[in-house]
């Protein structure tokens, strides 16, 4: 084994009253890959800035073996006193800087940036290049990096993994990104309560040694006090549970995917006019043709898609490429420059504020959720003690009077979520919901989308969270072009074949084209009988559902039952058969729909 070039032993460390470490270590050789795993809180960032040599511990030895080259990337890097990028990126060269001048302007470049920014100017993602650049630049024997592809787009992300993969350097990482902590990773480091555990295998392997080692403990210390183990501990012990139970939610996934790929049909063009009946009950949204252009620079040209009630869309793409832009002219908050989007009826919307402008910091934590009137959270219309609501979110009963304000990163997340989830909606949308989330609120998050019943629009940059989540895929080809797949971003990269970048121009298809049934106009057109009941469907829909709404107001009657039974009976009997009528007829309207779009709407009309 060869001799560490930086060695953490027995570091302990306390702010205020509690010990953050506690006998933690780490040490790391040449060639090394170390992910530093643990909770939001935990104290991974305090432990790495010690391992940097910028926090002194109270105790504990720091060793860094003589002449050997460390640099730490932070979360915030500090510009002040530079005039521009390069001469950022220059000052992180040290003695190598005459000799690593090029390395320093082609890293800049890779991360697309010239050099000649002004710091002060920069934006967040920017920010997070300059200073990748920075620690990258005089290859390192040790690279210590915090949060990497926090504010990096999926291009970045994809750029950075490889770059790591070639580099020498011992690397010790912290990152919330499972997809890159799995393929850099070779050992992992968990810090839990104060003290590291180690396990030399990748993070792949860690979620299942993790449990064990959990369970385990919980079984040695319910031999002691079970009642104490179960309330302090729930916050840890909880994630085996759900982790569990996620196991066939993803099976249900993969489930929802086949078939959504199997039955989606072709996007085309769709008479908004007659579907108006159809969309309050199964689409919840429909985008025409849209196009949108910012000072002549097209960012959305000629999209069109229907998004049925139930589905989990990502939108994924390089910074800049307008993602942010597609979503709010989905959701109607901006609108298109040419084409239409149409938005189905009584959509309830809620939109995770992941950039926390909603919290007050001087709250608590049990204010937040209740509002500050009484201690009861109403949650898809039931009262819920706020304590137990908490525990929904890996908050314990003692955290309950915690001002928001002193809340860790992931802490504020979790708070975030839980009063996003109180709201009732059927349509959530989420723009980067995974920035600064640890992997335990990462893991809540896919939790509770599994269990939501409405429609998800999603942006984000993390490709694991996208295949644990999405059922398909709305993502750039450049040139202001986006073309949807069906499945996660894995599934999309398939579709796409090997030779294409994940996020660059490709011949892709759309997910219309991908049903064979219909990826070609035909030349025959449609009966006279499809004809007739594509023109007559709508008009039967919006009379069952009057019908429905009829039937639903006698049935209000609370003494009916008792003072007329048959009629209770004769009533419920026609709104079921109501119910399954209308069903069938928007399953048959849509149907044909598809096959109108499929013959370039050649229906004579």
């Amino acid at each position: 084994m060869a001799p560490p070039l930086l060695a953490l032993q027995d570091i302990s460390l306390t702010f205020g009253t509690d010990p953050l470490l506690a006998g933690a270590g780490i040490s790391v050789s040449a060639g090394d890959r170390v992910c530093l795993v643990g909770r939001n809180g935990s104290g991974k960032s305090t432990l790495l800035r010690i391992a940097a040599g910028l926090v002194q511990a109270d105790s504990g030895r720091r060793f860094a073996q003589p002449g050997a080259t460390i640099r730490y990337l932070p979360q915030e890097p500090d510009f002040a006193g530079f005039a521009t990028t390069l001469e950022y990126v220059e000052a992180g060269l040290g003695d190598a800087a005459a000799a690593d001048h090029y390395r320093a302007s082609y890293l800049l470049e890779q991360l697309g940036l010239t050099g000649h920014e002004d710091p002060s100017k920069l934006s967040g993602g920017e920010a997070r290049r300059s200073a990748l650049a920075r620690v990258l630049a005089p290859e390192p024997d040790i690279l210590l990096l915090d949060e990497p592809t926090n504010h990096l787009d999926l291009p970045g992300i994809e750029w950075l993994e490889a770059e790591l993969a070639g580099m020498r350097s011992g690397i010790v990482l912290i990152s919330h990104d499972r997809r890159l902590l799995e393929r850099i990773s070779r050992t992992t480091v968990w810090l839990d309560r104060g003290v590291t555990r180690v396990l030399d295998q990748g993070f792949a392997q860690f979620e299942s040694w993790r449990d064990q080692v959990l369970e385990q403990e919980e079984t040695d210390r319910h031999k002691v006090a079970r009642k104490i183990v179960m309330e302090e501990d729930w916050l840890r012990y909880g994630v085996t549970a759900r982790r569990k139970r996620n196991q066939k939610r993803l099976g249900d996934l993969h489930a929802l995917r086949k078939k959504h790929k199997e039955q989606r049909s072709a996007v085309g063009k769709v008479k908004l006019d007659a579907a108006e009946a159809e969309l309050s009950g199964r689409l919840v949204m429909v985008a025409e043709g849209v196009s949108k252009s910012f000072g002549g620079r097209t960012v959305v040209r000629d999209f069109s898609t229907r998004i049925i009630r139930g589905d989990r869309v990502g939108i994924v793409g390089q910074n800049g490429a307008g993602k942010t832009t597609l979503l709010n002219m989905l959701t109607g908050k901006l609108a298109p420059d040419t084409g239409e989007v149409k938005l189905g009826t009584n959509l309830a919307e809620v939109e995770l504020d992941q950039r926390r402008e909603s919290l007050d910091p001087a709250q608590t934590l049990s204010q937040a959720l209740t509002g500050g009137a009484g201690d009861t959270v109403t949650v898809g219309g039931q009262n819920r003690h706020v304590v137990s609501y908490m525990k929904d979110f890996l908050f314990g009963p003692e955290q309950a009077n915690t001002p928001v304000g002193v809340l860790s990163g992931g802490e504020r997340g979790r708070l975030t979520l839980a009063r996003a989830f109180a709201k009732p909606s059927n349509l959530m949308v989420l723009d980067e919901p995974t920035n600064d989330l640890d992997l335990e609120t990462l893991e809540l998050l896919q939790e509770r989308l599994a269990d939501y019943a409405g429609t998800v629009l999603l942006v984000s940059h993390d490709r694991d969270f996208l295949d644990r989540v999405v059922t398909s895929v709305i993502a750039t080809e450049g040139d202001g072009r986006w073309i949807e797949y069906a499945g996660g971003y894995s599934d999309m990269l398939s579709q796409r074949g090997p030779a294409k970048a994940a996020t660059g121009v490709s011949g892709g298809r759309s997910r219309g084209s991908r049903d064979d049934a219909v990826s070609k106009p035909q030349s025959r057109k449609m009966s006279f009988k499809d004809k007739h009941a594509l023109e007559t469907l709508p008009n039967q829909m919006g009379d069952l559902e009057r019908e429905i709404a009829r039937l639903n107001r006698v049935l209000s009657d609370a003494n009916l039952y008792t003072r007329q039974p048959a009629k209770f009976a004769e009533t419920t009997k026609a709104l079921e058969a109501a119910q399954a009528s209308l069903l069938k007829a928007e399953e048959q309207w849509l149907a044909l729909e598809m096959q109108r779009e499929a013959l370039g709407g050649t229906s004579d009309r």
